[in-house]
């Protein structure tokens, strides 16, 4: 009975290979493959280098840069070990009677693959379970505020990721929308942002000044954070049922304001939370009339690339935003990632994608 159980529980090899043949994608998929392993594997030199040579000249140094960097970023011992699976396969290769030999080069290789795999997916399970934290900590993407349309959303490149939207209702009559970028990605990033999160989620409520906010903020991030690590925030408090808004910028991209078929920019802000912290912050105050909306986004989105690399870039978010003004925040948002997802194709995702709509009702 056991053994019944645990045995249809695995899954079958057979039907799983038959299955990865029926998808039918098998050719763009180690495409996709091929551009990530060169992208990690080779410096931004050599790809210039690599696009001067000749396709046999080429072919050759790509496959020894390949080798060279995977007997690089091996451990010690595995790359002792790829060294002894290598002589006995070539040492052996061809000779009647060294079978043995190259057979125990080739297990050799095996348990190397098999090892590394190992530590991907502990990696991996480890960074799916970092992935569900930050899900967790997430706000709803549309939560209600009485007079105004939000939508809040984010998008990782990674298992994890670096970019912060947050929602905090501080009061009835103060909301709080944060949207920042960590510089870098992966898991450092995604551990400073939790403790950006936290540490404005602690402190909006007791600051009534969003210049003393972002002095504050930058104090903290200055004395805690990493070297050479620095943050870009938009703070920004809505007031419900009424139009105004107060925001700090501190070395974000401008929010844009789009009133119809206009649209502004708002001011610069101060430096980056991290860079000194000596910075100084300045309060921003809006007014939006009815229809009106700001909109807050990562350089993510306007660094967006496709397979040839050309971005996305800033005059096609200009474009868009009138033409959507009429439209709901989701609505809004959905046609944005759906012309981003439309411009990137099959190319590798570089960077994380956030976005706050606030729309007047």
């Amino acid at each position: 009975m056991t053994n019944d159980t645990s045995s249809s529980s695995q899954p079958n090899i057979g039907r799983t290979i038959l299955d990865d043949f029926r998808r039918g994608d098998f050719e763009r998929s180690m495409k996709r493959d091929y551009r990530e392993l060169k992208d990690f594997m080779l410096t931004e030199e050599r790809e210039k280098r690599l696009k001067e040579m000749r396709t046999l000249r080429r072919l050759f140094f790509i496959s020894w840069w390949f080798l060279e960097g995977l007997i690089l970023k091996l451990t010690p011992a595995r790359r002792i070990l790829l060294l002894v699976a290598v002589f006995l396969i070539i040492s052996s290769w061809g000779k009647n009677g060294n079978e043995g030999l190259h057979l125990l080069g080739a297990l050799v290789l095996l348990f190397i693959i098999m090892l590394e795999l190992k530590d991907k997916l502990i990696a991996h399970e480890e960074l799916e379970a970092g992935h569900a934290v930050q899900n967790a900590l997430m706000p709803e993407r549309t939560p209600p505020v009485s007079g105004w349309g939000l939508w809040l959303f984010t998008r990782s490149a990674n298992e994890v990721g670096g970019d912060l939207v947050d929602f905090i209702n501080i009061s009835p009559d103060r909301v709080g929308v944060t949207l920042g970028d960590i510089a870098g990605k992966g898991l450092r990033a995604a551990l400073l942002t939790a403790k950006l999160q936290a540490t404005i989620r602690a402190l909006a409520p007791d600051f009534s000044s969003l210049s003393e906010l972002g002095r504050k903020l930058n104090f903290i991030f200055c004395r805690d954070s990493l070297p050479n690590l620095f943050a870009s925030v938009v703070y920004l408090e809505v007031q419900p049922n009424a139009g105004s808004i107060r925001l700090v910028n501190a070395g974000h991209l401008p929010p844009l304001i789009v009133r119809g078929a206009q649209l502004e920019r708002t001011d610069k802000g101060g430096m980056a939370l991290g860079l000194s912290p000596q910075a100084t912050y300045q309060e921003q105050r809006l007014e939006l009339n009815t229809n009106d909306m700001v909109f807050v986004y990562s350089d993510g989105l306007t660094e967006a690339r496709n397979e040839s690399g050309a971005f996305f870039g800033e005059q096609k978010i200009l474009d868009l935003l009138p033409q959507l003004a009429t439209y709901s925040p989701q609505q809004i948002g959905d046609r944005l990632l759906a012309e981003i997802d439309r411009f990137v194709g099959d190319a590798r995702t570089y960077d994380d994608i956030t976005i706050a709509i606030l729309k007047r009702l």
